[in-house]
């Protein structure tokens, strides 16, 4: 059976929002968490980072709020200095403040990830839900539900590595990601890695995790109950 060419471009455009979605879903689940100073003072409390660093609450929200502020900034090099026993000092040193342009780096990528995806689908709802006729809109419904499944498959697969081997997935992640050895850090001396030890990005990976779970579970929830009420079939496209 021959499709014509506007069937096949439906369906290109199609499987790319579904593919679109999970990357939305992961990409904004990332930007909301490492935007959440909450996270930062939540592994601080949990990990003893007071302890391990010598600086006081107020010094740690301070490394805190000048991350977020810099990873949103566009400024090359991060300055933060804070106050340890009455004196006053540059938090990060040269190895450190390179590993930082670096993870500015990964977050201006995430960023870009997300305004496109989320621009993709926002258009592809836009032309489903306004220009396109009514009986249209489940086959928008099934592919936001069939999306919001494919976040969870994915979701699941991270979630398992992390389980049963998350020190080796937190390796491969840095081999694969930075270019360069700047990311071993000294956890004696370096204040980078002793503000964010191995069990605060687990905990991270698990927030964002969380984040995206209820985004999928929502979406795809709201989506099976529409076409459930329309009686719809859950296969195929219309």
């Amino acid at each position: 059976m021959k499709h014509s060419p506007v069937s096949i471009l439906s369906a290109v455009a199609r499987w790319l929002f579904i593919l679109c979605l999970p990357l939305m879903l992961l990409t904004a689940g990332i930007a909301v968490a490492f935007n959440y100073s909450w996270l930062y003072q939540y592994g601080f409390n949990k990990h003893d980072v007071g302890l391990t660093t010598g600086l006081e609450e107020d010094q740690l929200e301070k490394a805190a709020d000048g991350l977020i502020g810099y990873f949103n900034s566009d400024e090359e090099n991060i300055s933060l200095t804070v106050i340890k026993d009455g004196q006053s000092f540059e938090l990060f040193n040269e190895r450190e403040v390179a590993h930082l342009q670096d993870v500015k780096g990964l977050f201006r990528l995430d960023y870009r990830v997300l305004v496109g995806t989320l621009s993709y689908i926002l258009i592809y709802t836009g032309i489903y839900f306004f220009y396109r006729k009514k009986e249209y809109r489940p086959a928008l419904a099934k592919a936001i539900l069939y999306g919001s499944a494919l976040t969870l498959i994915i979701l699941l697969a991270i979630g398992l590595g992390a389980l049963f081997d998350f020190d080796n997935l937190f390796w491969q992640f840095h081999v694969i990601s930075f270019d360069n050895d700047f990311w071993l850090l000294n956890p004696a001396t370096d204040y980078l890695i002793m503000l964010f030890p191995q069990g605060f990005w687990y905990d991270a990976t698990i927030f964002c995790a969380l984040v995206t779970t209820v985004s999928a579970i929502i979406l795809g929830t709201t989506s099976w109950l529409y076409l459930r009420k329309r009686g719809c079939s859950f296969r195929g496209e219309g």
